[in-house]
C-alpha cells in the first residue's frame, strides 16, 4: 500500500510539473522556475524531469538548460475530439465577432468552482486585453465568471459561497443578487474587477438540451468599453451565442 502511494505522489507532481507550462508566460523554464512553481526539492523535481524528458514529454535545452513541452504532448493533443469540440467548432464564429467589434472574444467552460479559457480570439488593436488559453480563473469576479455561475446548479453556488478562498472584497449576498440580475438580462457585465482598466460582457450559450454548455464573453480596455457600449454589445453577443448553441448541438 505504501509503495501505491508513492508511485500515485509520483505521477501527481510529474503532472504538476507539466501543468507548470499551461500557467506561465514563458514557454521555457528552468529547474529552479518549476520547483519554486510547485514547492519541491530541486533534487526531487530533476528526477522527474529527466524521467518527463527522456519519455518524450519534455525537451531540454543543452544551452540554456530550460526545459519545454516536448513531441509527446502534441502527439496527445491530435487524438483529442475535433468533432464537437466547442474551441475548434466556434472559431470561426469567434473570429468574425472580433472583426464585427473590435475587441478580444474568449470562450469559456465552467470547471466545477472555476472557469477554464478554451479559446480566445485576440483584439487587432494596438491597445488590447490579452486572453490567454488555457487560463483557470475562479467564479467570483468577471463577467464569465458571473454567467457560468448564474446558470450553475444551486449546489454548485451554494458550494461557491462556501469557498475559503472566496475574496473577502466581495459581498456574498450582492454577489447572488447579481446572479439573478443576469438570469434575467441574459448577460454580465465587469468593470476592473479582476483586472485594473480591463472591462467585459458576457453571455450563455445554450445547447439544444436547454444547458448551459459554455460562456462567449468579449473584453477590453475601459477606455473603449464603456457601460452603455457593453449594453449594446450584450445584444450582439447574445444573438452569436444562439447561433453557436445550434452549432454545438
Amino acid at each position: 500500500m505504501e509503495d501505491r502511494k508513492l508511485t500515485v505522489r509520483a505521477v501527481e507532481r510529474a503532472l504538476d510539473i507539466l501543468l507548470c507550462f499551461t500557467q506561465e508566460s514563458d514557454s521555457d523554464l528552468s529547474l529552479t522556475e518549476i520547483a519554486s512553481a510547485i514547492n519541491l526539492h530541486k533534487s526531487t523535481v530533476h528526477r522527474l524531469l529527466t524521467t518527463l524528458e527522456e519519455r518524450g514529454f519534455l525537451l531540454r535545452n543543452e544551452a540554456t538548460e530550460k526545459y519545454r513541452l516536448g513531441i509527446r504532448i502534441w502527439e496527445l493533443s491530435t487524438h483529442l475530439p475535433t468533432l464537437d469540440e466547442p474551441a475548434v467548432l466556434l472559431l470561426p464564429a469567434m473570429e468574425r465577432l472580433r472583426d464585427r467589434l473590435g475587441e478580444t472574444v474568449s470562450l469559456y467552460l465552467r470547471d466545477d468552482l472555476e472557469r477554464v479559457r478554451i479559446q480566445a480570439v485576440q483584439s487587432q488593436q494596438a491597445i488590447r486585453r490579452v486572453a490567454q488559453i488555457g487560463a483557470r480563473l475562479p467564479l467570483s469576479v468577471g463577467a464569465s465568471s458571473k454567467v457560468l455561475a448564474a446558470y450553475a446548479p444551486h449546489e454548485v453556488q451554494v458550494r461557491l459561497l462556501a469557498d475559503p478562498g472566496w475574496p473577502e472584497s466581495v459581498d456574498r449576498s450582492v454577489y447572488m443578487e447579481q446572479l439573478r440580475e443576469i438570469t434575467r438580462l441574459g448577460y454580465a457585465t465587469s468593470f476592473e474587477e479582476r483586472e485594473p482598466g480591463a472591462a467585459a460582457v458576457a453571455v450563455p450559450i445554450v445547447g439544444r438540451r436547454g444547458a448551459v454548455v459554455a460562456a462567449l464573453s468579449l473584453s477590453g480596455p475601459v477606455s473603449r468599453l464603456s457601460p452603455e457600449t457593453l449594453e449594446e454589445y450584450a445584444v450582439i453577443l447574445k444573438e452569436n451565442a444562439a447561433e453557436m448553441g445550434l452549432m454545438m448541438g
